[in-house]
């Protein structure tokens, strides 16, 4: 089943089992550019992914 990342519209899925951070390269995103996020609470990068996991990743906007 694996599990899915979504960013604004788009959805990735991605293999369970592996770190959250991982999906998010696998996704092709770079992790330092977005917040991972599971029911509305941030998790840490090094999350394990379980079968049927949604993660919103949330943009990190940075300016000067």
């Amino acid at each position: 089943m694996g599990a899915k990342l979504i960013l604004r519209k788009k959805e990735y899925e991605v293999p369970a089992g592996i770190t959250v951070r991982k999906a998010i390269q696998q996704a092709g995103l770079n992790p330092e550019s977005v917040l991972p996020t599971r029911k509305g609470e941030l998790v840490t990068g090094d999350t394990i992914l379980k079968d049927g996991d949604l993660i919103r990743l949330v943009a990190v906007i940075s300016g000067g």
